[in-house]
């Protein structure tokens, strides 16, 4: 019986007024990659930080392992890469190796012992940022930073990776390494993904479920399921339908 990583059922969610989260259930299974897309001001977002429980749902439940959220305290298992914006004060005075080395939990009092440095070394060589390891957060451009952070994330190698908007800043080159390592993660590794982005064209070359989401839930399942819908035709367009198909292809 495949194991639930994610569980959300009933959620909704607002801020003032504004309903951001009607009605939302789903359940993200060990091995999935899922790529969440939706335009902006969907709540992609806002439902990342209440599966991680950065934000409190009016109604519903999130299970992450088996485990109501709220009672969850293996957080080691999970690796988040919030949006860059959101990361850090570009002020924050670290090294790029001290910034990767935040990823692993819990922190140990006697120091880094040989084997997290190991874990270190691994995600530096990873997203290509050995030769900056020693050089301040601060004085790096934006994909760099990104870069660095997504580091932090995969250290730790989490049995669930949390990606939002992970490719912002990033050039073009460079985001086709990125996803080739979260790919790598996901099939060779076996870790859970769950990415945000806004590239629906693009996604489908990568992940293996979709989830559309305009507050509420407008699609959730695998890519041969979209493309063969009629409903989702009548949804998307036959063109927009077709460019998210052809990627998968």
């Amino acid at each position: 019986m495949p194991i639930e990583v994610v569980s959300a059922r009933g959620l909704n969610f607002r801020y003032d007024t504004k309903d951001v989260l009607k009605d939302v259930s789903f359940s993200v299974e060990a091995g999935d990659y899922v790529g969440l897309v939706g335009p902006n001001g969907s709540g992609k977002s806002t439902l990342i930080r209440v599966i991680l429980g950065l934000e409190k749902a009016i109604t519903g439940e999130i299970r992450l392992f088996g485990q109501p959220s709220q009672r969850f305290e293996d957080w080691k298992k999970i690796g988040y890469l919030p949006q860059r914006n959101s990361a850090f004060s570009r002020f924050f005075p670290a090294k790029v190796k001290e910034i990767v080395a935040l990823g692993l939990v819990p922190k140990r009092r006697s120091g880094l012992l040989g084997q997290d440095e190991e874990a270190i070394w691994k995600a530096l060589a990873a997203m290509d940022i050995m030769e900056i390891r020693d050089k301040m957060i601060n004085e790096l451009s934006g994909g760099q930073q990104q870069r660095v952070l997504l580091a932090r994330a995969l250290v730790k190698e989490p049995e669930l990776l949390i990606l939002d908007e992970p490719t912002v800043a990033i050039d073009p080159e460079m985001r086709e390494r990125f996803f080739d390592v979260i790919t790598d993660v996901n099939r060779n590794k076996g870790a859970t993904v769950l990415l945000v982005t806004h590239d629906t064209s693009s996604i489908g070359k990568y992940a293996s479920k979709l989830l559309y989401l305009e507050s509420s839930i407008i699609f959730y399942g695998g890519f041969d399921e979209f493309c063969l819908s009629e409903e989702m035709s009548k949804v998307f367009g036959t063109f927009s339908q077709h460019l998210i198909c052809h990627r998968h292809e």
